[in-house]
C-alpha cells in the first residue's frame, strides 16, 4: 500500500553509520536511520486525559508510550505551584505539573533505552525558556534530552536512532516560542528544524501546506496535524474541540485514497514534498487499534508491530453536535505534476454547529474562567 520515500542522500548518509545499539524502536534497521529520516506516531494534547469535551486522549502517557506513541505534544501554561499543562487555560482542563508528566517519561524511557522518544511543548503564554530550565533539571528528564551543536540542524546532520541511544540522549525535545539555544540548549527551536501543517481543521481535505515555520519547508523536517475537530460558537467565542463522530475515518491508516485518512493526508504530503511526514499527530490514536502504528512501520520500511492496541472507551464516544467535516478543498499542483488536495479551514474558519444544552454550560462556564483569567482564545 506504502512505500518507503526516505530522502536518497539521507538513507544513504544512515546507512553508513554504525552504533552499539542492536534494536532500535523496536526494529535493528532503524538503528542506522537519521533521526530525520523517521516517521513516528503522535498524541496530540498527550496530557488532555479522559472523557469530557476537552479532552484528546483515552490514556495516560506511560500507555502511550507502551502502545508505541513516540511523540507527545503538550500545552505549557503558568500558574500559581508551577508550569502546568492545560487546554488554553487551566480551569478549561488542567493535566497537571508539567514536572509530574516529564517524571513519567522519564520512568517509562529508563525501562525502555532502545526507543527514541519525541517531546514538542508548546509555549502559548511565551514563557521564557529560562522557566523549563529548572523543571528539566528537577523531573530527571535533563540527562535524557539530546543536545544539539547549533539551534538549527541540517536535515543530514541529525543523528541516527542508534546514536542516541548510544549516547543515553534518547528523548528529543522541540519548543514552539521562546527558545533560545544559549539560554537552554537542550530545548530545541521548532520551527527552526520543522514545520508544521494547518491545525485545528474542520475539513477532511487535510491538505500539506506549510503553516508555520521560521526556515525553509524544503530543508526542513515536518509534522502533520492529523486531528480533525468541531467548531462551536458561543457568542462571539468560537472553539475547535476534537470531531469523536469522525475519529474511526481520521485515524484510519489502511487505505491512502479515502478522504480524511491518516494516508490520504501523507499521500497529499507525498505529493507536494516528495517525502514521509516526520511526526503525525492524532487524537484519540487507540481509536483504531494497532491501524496508525502499522502504516508508520509501513512508511519506515519495517515489520509492522506485534503488540495489540487496545480501543479506549473515549475513541468510541461520539460527540454530540452535528460537525462541519465537508469534504471541498482546493487542488494544489505540486513540482511533479499531481494535484494534492489543501484544506480550506483555518483557526478563523466560519463553520459552526449546533451545541446542545450539556456542552454549552460545559464551555460557558470554561469561557467565563478564561475570560476572567484573560484568556481570549479557546482553541482544544
Amino acid at each position: 500500500m506504502f512505500s518507503l520515500l526516505p530522502l536518497t542522500a539521507l538513507a544513504l548518509l544512515g546507512s553508513t553509520l554504525t552504533s552499539a545499539a542492536d534494536t532500535c524502536n523496536g526494529h535493528a534497521e532503524l538503528c542506522s536511520r537519521l533521526y530525520s529520516n523517521v516517521t513516528f506516531i503522535g498524541a496530540h494534547d498527550s496530557y488532555a486525559v479522559g472523557d469530557s469535551i476537552a479532552d484528546n486522549q483515552d490514556k495516560d502517557v506511560t500507555a502511550q508510550l507502551n502502545d508505541g506513541i513516540r511523540t507527545l505534544q503538550l500545552q505549557a501554561h503558568n500558574a500559581t505551584d508551577g508550569v502546568h499543562l492545560c487546554h488554553t487555560s487551566c480551569s478549561l482542563q488542567d493535566g497537571g505539573l508539567l514536572e509530574d508528566y516529564f517524571k513519567k517519561v522519564v520512568s517509562w524511557i529508563s525501562s525502555n533505552p532502545n526507543d527514541v522518544v519525541t517531546i514538542v511543548l508548546t509555549n502559548p503564554e511565551n514563557l521564557p525558556v529560562s522557566t523549563y530550565s529548572p523543571i528539566l533539571t528537577s523531573s530527571g528528564i535533563s540527562q535524557y534530552l539530546y543536545q544539539p551543536s547549533s539551534s538549527a540542524i541540517a536535515l543530514s546532520e541529525w543523528p541516527t536512532l542508534g546514536s542516541l541511544i548510544d549516547a543515553k540522549t534518547n528523548i528529543v525535545a522541540f519548543l514552539d516560542y521562546q527558545a533560545d539555544f544559549t539560554t537552554e540548549p537542550k530545548l530545541i527551536d521548532e520551527f527552526s528544524n520543522m514545520w508544521e501543517d494547518a491545525f485545528n481543521v474542520v475539513d477532511n481535505s487535510f491538505g500539506c501546506n506549510v503553516n508555520r515555520t521560521s526556515g525553509q519547508a524544503s530543508s526542513q523536517m515536518y509534522l502533520i496535524n492529523h486531528y480533525l475537530d468541531t467548531s462551536y460558537s458561543l457568542g462571539s467565542t468560537q472553539f475547535w474541540i476534537p470531531n469523536k463522530d469522525q475519529v474511526t475515518t481520521t485515524n484510519n491508516g489502511d487505505s491512502s485514497t479515502e478522504q480524511g485518512t491518516i494516508g490520504y493526508h501523507v499521500n497529499n504530503c507525498l505529493q507536494l514534498w516528495g517525502r514521509n511526514p516526520n511526526h503525525i499527530l492524532l487524537d484519540f490514536y487507540d481509536s483504531n487499534s494497532n491501524s496508525p502504528f502499522n502504516l508508520a512501520a509501513s512508511l519506515n520500511g519495517v515489520s509492522q508491530p506485534t503488540n495489540t492496541v487496545s480501543v479506549g472507551s473515549g475513541a468510541t464516544s461520539s460527540a454530540t453536535g452535528t460537525s462541519d467535516s465537508s469534504s471541498s478543498g482546493n487542488g494544489t499542483t505540486s513540482s511533479n505534476g499531481s494535484t494534492a488536495k489543501v484544506s480550506t479551514s483555518s483557526l478563523k474558519s466560519s463553520a459552526l454547529v449546533s451545541i446542545n444544552l450539556t456542552n454549552g454550560l460545559y464551555l460557558g462556564l470554561g469561557v467565563l474562567s478564561t475570560f476572567v483569567f484573560g484568556v481570549g482564545k479557546i482553541l482544544l
